[in-house]
């Protein structure tokens, strides 16, 4: 999987690979060759940070309506030799949503070119459960024979035809071929018996039930990545909070203190999640810690603990004039648990996390969020800038919200803009905020939207609420 490259902020395809509303409306005055050039930029090479999260189809499946747009340039995309090497869905997903889309706004070129890929592409689950919300019965059913060639008789291939039953998003096309296809009908009975099956089979992999045990079974690592530290960390810490009495607390502070990286990370998430005394200081020491693996477990939990004493000590870090890793994650902790006295310690970290880091530093989310939240107002440039440059739309909805509760021009600026903006939630919001006088743009939007079949329900109620309150 490729990382995206982003254009800059100012260019027509660096605004509708943000998914930005201003992107639709530079795209619609530009000369026509150089948007449908843009857009099919954005659809084949998908400019998402995380494309499991961040909304596209619906933006990108709008404009190719607008512009009347050919698909050829998504067949060459998907019939690309590329196709048959590279079989993550993340190459063709976002092409697939968009056809999706615009078999619901009736393209009937858009549901051949789903049923072709459906037939002989790498990625045909997704493509079948495209087709699966849009396509006739008929159709469905002639595609049960290049869909089953798939999956080789013999126990191998019916195991492997019950987990793709299993997975599937959309239920309908198997249902249909169920009706006919008796190994269908035979895998779609078996499947919901492979997951218990798994489950009853999985291995014990328990610690002992003492507070000694669990703290080595703390340090018997599965894997080596952070991600497997993590969870093991995690899965010790909520054994202590079970075995871990009084009479432990003299072995859980030389752990937190001298042990290797498992049984210190899992006594310090037990000695802060009930609020030891010592919890502030180890939590120091270790952010400080000469194994990475150590620092970086206290700097990325350190946002997530609570209590009186670790929220005391993290105000007096979050302070530190020079900033830091963990004054940056005080700020964090402070963002989700402080309250509107800490509005200056969260824009001061937000500043330093932009200036930092840019407009897509990964700790910005939940300052971002605060900000709004304590209506600090003097985060407003800071948001807006946010706002305006970062790659994630679900992080360029935050700022809206943000700038909502904090920025007297936002029912006038950029809430126009978000009510063509990729994402449903910054949709609704700018519905719910914009100005309806003086800019015909605004009605018109709202009406379209309104109307728009494509449209999603949350989005409807607010622009009807709107339109009917005047």
């Amino acid at each position: 999987m490729f990382e995206p490259a982003i254009a800059p902020s100012a260019s027509l395809l660096g605004l509708l690979q943000r998914g930005r509303g201003d992107g639709t409306l530079h795209a619609l005055a530009a000369e026509r060759a150089d948007a449908l050039a843009a857009l099919e930029e954005c659809v084949t090479r998908d400019p998402r940070l995380d494309w499991q999260v961040e909304n596209r189809s619906l933006y990108y499946a709008r404009l190719y309506m607008e512009l009347e747009a050919p698909l050829q340039g998504l067949a060459d995309h998907l019939f690309h030799v590329e196709d048959l090497l590279d079989e993550h869905e993340s190459r063709t997903g976002l092409a697939l949503s968009v056809l999706g889309r615009l078999a619901g706004y009736g393209r009937r070129d858009a549901l051949l070119l789903l049923r072709r890929y459906a037939a002989v592409g790498s990625n045909w689950a997704w493509a079948l459960d495209e087709l699966a919300l849009w396509d006739e019965d008929d159709a469905l059913l002639a595609l049960a024979g290049p869909v089953l060639e798939r999956f080789p008789d013999g126990p191998e291939g019916d195991a492997e035809l019950r987990a793709t039953i299993r997975g599937a998003y959309e239920p309908r096309p198997w249902h249909l071929w169920a009706q006919t296809h008796p190994r269908v009908a035979a895998a779609t009975e078996q499947a919901p018996f492979d997951l218990w099956q798994r489950q009853l089979d999985r291995a014990a992999g328990a610690p002992a039930w003492s507070t000694a045990a669990v703290l080595a079974w703390a340090d018997a690592q599965v894997g080596v990545g952070q991600e497997d530290f993590e969870r093991r960390v995690a899965a010790a810490a909520r054994c202590l909070a079970a075995v871990a009495g009084p009479a432990d607390r003299t072995l859980l502070l030389e752990a937190a203190t001298t042990a290797q990286d498992g049984a210190r990370c899992a006594a310090l998430r037990h000695l802060s999640d009930h609020d030891d005394e010592q919890a502030p200081a180890l939590f120091e020491l270790a952010a400080a810690d000469a194994s990475r693996r150590t620092a970086d477990f206290a700097l990325g939990s350190l946002p997530r603990m609570r209590g009186p004493r670790i929220t005391a000590r993290a105000r007096v870090w979050a302070a530190d004039p020079d900033g830091g890793p963990l004054a940056d994650a005080a700020a964090r902790l402070l963002a989700a648990a402080g309250g509107p006295e800490d509005a200056p310690l969260i824009v001061a970290a937000l500043r330093r996390g932009v200036s930092d880091g840019g407009a897509d530093h990964e700790g910005l989310p939940v300052l971002v969020e605060a900000a709004g939240r304590f209506a600090a107002t003097a985060a407003v440039p800071v948001l807006r800038h946010i706002y305006a440059e970062t790659s994630s739309s679900q992080l360029r909805g935050g700022a809206a919200r943000s700038l909502a509760a904090t920025d007297a021009h936002f029912p006038t600026g950029a809430a126009v803009e978000c009510l063509w903006d990729c994402e449903e939630s910054t949709r609704e919001l700018a519905a719910r905020h914009v100005l309806t006088k003086g800019d015909v743009r605004v009605l018109d939007r709202l009406r379209r939207l309104a109307a728009d079949p494509g449209e999603e329900a949350e989005v409807h109620a607010a622009v009807r609420g709107r339109l009917s309150a005047g």
